[in-house]
């Protein structure tokens, strides 16, 4: 279940920073739109991304973000891939998280995905 602080937060256009595993263990960061989706957090990705590849063989995952309008009030969650959205359910999901963020669809230029992942737990503040 996504804390309602947590909720409120990926509501809006804020930048998260997803962490995942390299093939030898190392971290991998990158910044991605996101947003709730039922009780998982969506992410946008494509098939040829690092951070696709690096979900497909381990599914845990972290994301760290602060709130627009309170950067001093951390958001820290650790949790596991667990659904992966492909084709036309995909791109409903894409359109809606990009028209937040851009106020338009997502441009078709390349195939997109959503990664569904759920929280396992959820840190808001130091």
């Amino acid at each position: 279940m996504i804390d309602d602080v947590v909720r409120r937060v990926l509501d809006t256009t804020v930048i998260a920073h997803l962490a995942t595993l390299l093939p030898d263990g190392a971290p991998h960061s990158v910044p991605v739109w996101v947003a709730a989706e039922g009780e998982h957090i969506a992410i946008i990705t494509g098939p040829g991304y690092r951070k696709t590849r690096n979900m497909q063989r381990d599914p845990r995952v972290a994301l760290s973000m602060t709130p627009i309008d309170n950067p001093l009030e951390p958001i820290s969650i650790r949790g596991r891939v667990v659904d992966w959205i492909h084709g036309e359910n995909a791109w409903e999901v894409v359109d809606r998280i990009a028209m937040s963020y851009i106020g338009s669809p997502y441009p078709r230029t390349e195939e997109r995905m959503i990664v569904l992942i759920e929280p396992e737990r959820q840190t808001v503040g130091m």
